[in-house]
């Protein structure tokens, strides 16, 4: 079979997505590639379909055991024999996959990067004809990339050790330049193809909103919803406290961090994957590579520490092409969590003080970038595919801030009063972060700025009676523009040259700010990918959905692996009613067709004749 029948017969799909096709022709060519897609393009395709054309078993190294558990499902019901190896596994399943592995049958082996360093694997490997080694999420090699594994080093000398040397795969979502480097020398990859298809995901709908209560917000947005939403908290303590506050308000609601005994947090999972919940609220150790298609919504309780995972984490809604919100809470407080977290991250690392020193360095300077990500009144989408160095051409109008009414205002003689205070406390040589300097204009009496003589400087009450947040906001305006720095370290105010240049102009300033506080919603479900498709005949995708939800769970799988809800709504608008029509369905292959066809043309045609 050609590359393009394998994918129709297998997946599905009439053609490939952009860059699927190069990555897989330069497999097939023997040639080593390193493929940087976003969340949903269809980083998969990409190792699967020349493995089905490859003779021998493919070995697939993935990081957790729910993202291999969730491709083996997937791959079972489009007819592909494929198998993981992991600690969740029994003695007697673990020889059971190592036979069908030696007998040929394997087509795809899923490990974790930990599994190769132990000889009994070795040993396996040693014995089997592998064609393709694919690594997947492949930034977790990188000591920069927001997820680094130190198991993932070694999958350099393991592929090395093997008999015969496959071609190695390397495949992420979510990796910078200096990311992408590491994964060519770390995985040692020979001469690979580097592609990057583009960040963009145009489904997704982003905003950020600075609510003075995140929970009464939350259950807001919460209420406006239809289908799953994840819920990320930087902290436990949060995840716990939002589920409760969830459940006591109606919704059906799991929290899931690393706290939690291994069976609970499973049992809360699969709950979430088989609709049993309607919403999760979690650290960032759930989600990686959860193909949950149903997933409209994504809300940042607290703002990540890196917009790597920020982006990632959003990512996981409208994996299928259907339109979905991510919207991230932003307080103050976020910030301080986030330093906390990073200071006292690498401790258990095995690496020189010099080297821990500077991996704090870097990951403070990122959260600077989310930092100004969510502050700013730009375009959100533009800012994100400007820091994956991607060129954005005008702004998205899809973003909480292209979609917001905005008035320029004056604020110079605000930025006069701001900039002067920073450099009185320069003078008076003890400089302070943007808190006390707002503290200071604003005349506050904490005992704290008496003790230190601050009262007494000539900035000190000028902004009295002036809007708190409104003062705030000016202030980080003026630190995103340029005008002044807070030093990583200390977080002090630095005065920049462009605020020398603004006093001695005595120009005029001017900045963007929201004529109020309304929410702001996404745009109607109907802009999506699937435009075309989406929300034709929605009382027939109801009754399809529980028809999917029975099949399911006669088979014991989420009901996203039967169908993803973007096959759904295709049934709905092209309303087949022959096996050859079916398989025109996006995402129906061939044993799909055989196996579902009858019931679910059966189900379409009970509609349309009003049964």
């Amino acid at each position: 079979m050609t590359k393009s029948e394998v994918l129709q017969k297998y997946f599905g799909h009439k053609s490939f997505r952009g860059g699927q096709e190069q990555l897989i022709d330069r497999v097939l060519s023997g040639g080593d590639c390193l493929g940087v897609m976003p969340t949903g393009a269809g980083k998969s395709v990409c190792f699967q379909v020349p493995a089905l054309m490859k003779n021998g078993t493919t070995v697939v190294i993935s990081p957790l055991i729910s993202l291999m558990q969730d491709q083996v499902n997937q791959l079972a019901q489009n007819g592909i024999e494929a198998a993981c190896i992991n600690s969740a596994i029994s003695s007697q399943e673990y020889f059971a996959v190592c036979q069908m592995a030696e007998q040929g049958r394997l087509k795809l082996l899923y490990v974790a990067p930990e599994r190769l360093e132990t000889e009994g694997f070795r040993s396996l490997c040693s014995r089997l004809s592998i064609p393709l080694v694919a690594v997947d999420e492949a930034h977790c090699v990188s000591h920069w990339g927001q997820d680094f594994r130190p198991s993932y080093l070694k999958i350099c000398e393991f592929v090395e050790s093997l008999p015969s040397r496959p071609v190695v795969g390397a495949y992420t979502a979510t990796a910078t330049d200096a990311v992408k480097n590491d994964i060519v020398h770390l995985l040692g990859l020979r001469e690979p193809l580097s592609l990057t298809t583009g960040f963009d995901r145009p489904n997704l709908y982003f905003e950020v909103r600075r609510p003075s209560s995140k929970i009464i917000e939350l259950l807001d947005i919460l209420r406006e919803n239809s289908g799953s939403a994840i819920v990320y908290c930087s902290t436990r303590k949060n995840v716990e406290k939002v589920a409760d506050v969830l459940n006591r308000n109606g919704f059906k609601a799991g929290a899931y961090h690393a706290g939690m005994p291994t069976e609970e947090r499973t049992r809360v999972q699969n709950d979430f994957l088989y609709d049993r919940l309607d919403v999760i609220a979690a650290t960032n150790a759930f989600g990686m590579g959860i193909d949950k298609s149903n997933i409209g919504l994504v809300v940042h309780y607290n703002m990540p520490k890196d917009i790597e995972s920020y982006y990632q984490e959003a990512g996981r809604a409208g994996r299928d092409g259907s339109a979905a919100r991510c919207i991230m809470l932003y307080g103050y407080d976020d910030v301080k969590t986030a330093e906390f977290m990073i200071n006292a991250s690498h401790e258990d690392e095995n690496m020189p003080p010099e080297e821990r020193a500077e991996l704090i360095k870097r990951d403070l300077a990122r959260l600077r970038k989310i930092e100004s990500f969510a502050k700013t009144n730009g375009c959100l989408r533009k800012f994100i595919l400007n820091y994956f160095g991607e060129k954005a051409d005008g702004d998205c109008q899809n973003c909480g801030n292209c979609l917001k009414d905005f008035d320029t205002v004056d604020i110079t003689v605000e930025a006069q009063k701001i900039l002067s205070c920073i450099f009185r406390l320069k003078q008076r040589r003890f400089p302070l972060g943007k808190t006390n300097v707002c503290k200071i204009l604003l005349g506050s009496e904490d005992k704290k700025l008496a003790d230190w003589g601050l009262t007494t400087l000539s900035t000190y009450g000028i902004m009295r009676g002036e809007n708190t947040a409104r003062v705030r906001e000016i202030t980080e305006r003026l630190e995103e523009d340029g005008y002044f720095t807070s030093d990583n370290d200390k977080r002090v105010c630095v005065l920049l040259p462009k605020a020398d240049e603004f006093i001695r102009s005595k120009s005029r300033l001017t900045m963007r700010m929201p004529k109020n506080s309304e929410k702001f919603s996404a745009p109607p479900k109907t802009f999506s990918v699937q435009a075309d498709v989406q929300h034709q005949n929605p009382e027939l995708f109801e009754r399809l959905r529980e028809l999917r939800k029975k099949q399911a769970a006669a088979l014991g799988v989420p009901p996203y692996v039967v169908f993803a809800d973007s096959a759904l709504w295709s049934m709905c608008a092209i309303l087949p009613k022959t096996p050859s029509e079916f398989l025109s369905v996006s995402g129906v292959g061939a044993r799909k067709a055989e196996r579902y066809g009858k019931i679910f043309m059966a189900e379409i045609d009970d509609y349309l004749n009003g049964r």
